[in-house]
């Protein structure tokens, strides 16, 4: 699919004035490459969303991850909150291919002790006391006491969670499912029935109790996007579900029984990304 173009030489027309703007990468599927380069500012150590994220529940629970990009918060959530397995998945797999790389480039880090990038000095040597002491036991004790690696806890996959969503067995349900600035995509690209489509499969993929965790894009940056496609631009005018009903559905339609709201305001998040989060419980 050719879901990345160059847009050169763009003009947008403002109050009677024309300026240029930069050449960008034109995303229909909001899959950016550089996506979490402009998420998150530069003086941060860690997305700021993990900040607002509930330790109970993804620490030892099976976890869905739906429009991963190039992996790091999935990969931040495995490592924060120690689930026992967590899957990304997302709809470009030139990204799912990053995030592999990701995975086994952080993995290669953790094993040899250097320090990620939310990780302090002091914590680094602390760790770095902690490696040689457990090298220096035997080596059936280290198999014992060696925590799981994330190679076996997160994995990624190529999905399009609406159009060919993949026939789960009673065995592959989650307790937590991350829904993080995806709901404006898939209702530009798919339109309301998407929308509701997306809501319902995760429903249907959540275990009795699980969580869902969504970030909706505000109706008002929806403007900025529905131009990257005859399609978008279709569904923008015909959307009837603004993102101030998205509550009112997943709890009464979809059929959630609880909504708390994490945040209004994330510290740290770039301008236009300071969004709330809300957990809904099934």
């Amino acid at each position: 699919m050719g879901m990345w173009r160059a847009m050169a030489n763009e003009v947008k027309a403002g109050e009677g004035k024309k300026r240029k703007r930069k050449d960008k990468e034109v995303a229909i599927f909001g899959n950016y490459r550089h996506y979490y380069g402009y998420r998150v500012c530069k003086d941060m150590k860690a997305d700021p969303r993990l900040m607002v994220l509930k330790k109970e529940w993804f620490e030892d629970k099976d976890c869905l991850d739906i429009g991963c990009n190039q992996g790091l918060i999935t990969i931040e959530i495995a490592k924060t909150f120690r689930c026992r397995s967590i899957l990304g998945v997302d709809i470009d797999a030139s990204l799912v291919e990053s995030a592999y790389w990701n995975l086994k480039k952080i993995d290669k880090m953790e094993s040899a002790g250097c320090p990620s990038p939310d990780v302090s000095e002091p914590e680094h040597l602390e760790r770095t006391r902690d490696l040689e002491h457990r090298d220096a036991v035997s080596s059936e004790e280290g198999k014992r006491d060696h925590p799981k690696s994330l190679l076996d806890i997160v994995s990624f996959q190529k999905q399009n969670f609406v159009e060919h969503f993949r026939k789960h067995s009673d065995d592959e349900k989650y307790d937590a499912v991350t829904c993080f600035s995806v709901t404006k995509w898939i209702h530009l690209n798919w339109g309301d029935e998407g929308l509701i489509t997306l809501f319902r499969n995760i429903w249907r993929l959540l275990r009795p109790g699980g969580i869902l965790v969504l970030e909706p894009q505000p109706w008002k940056s929806y403007k900025s996007n529905y131009l990257v496609s005859e399609t978008a631009t279709l569904n923008y005018h015909s959307i009837v579900f603004h993102p101030c009903f998205f509550q009112e559905i997943l709890l009464d339609k979809i059929g959630f029984r609880t909504v708390e709201s994490c945040t209004s305001s994330l510290p740290g998040s770039a301008t236009g990304f300071n969004r709330p989060l809300f957990a809904f419980r099934k």
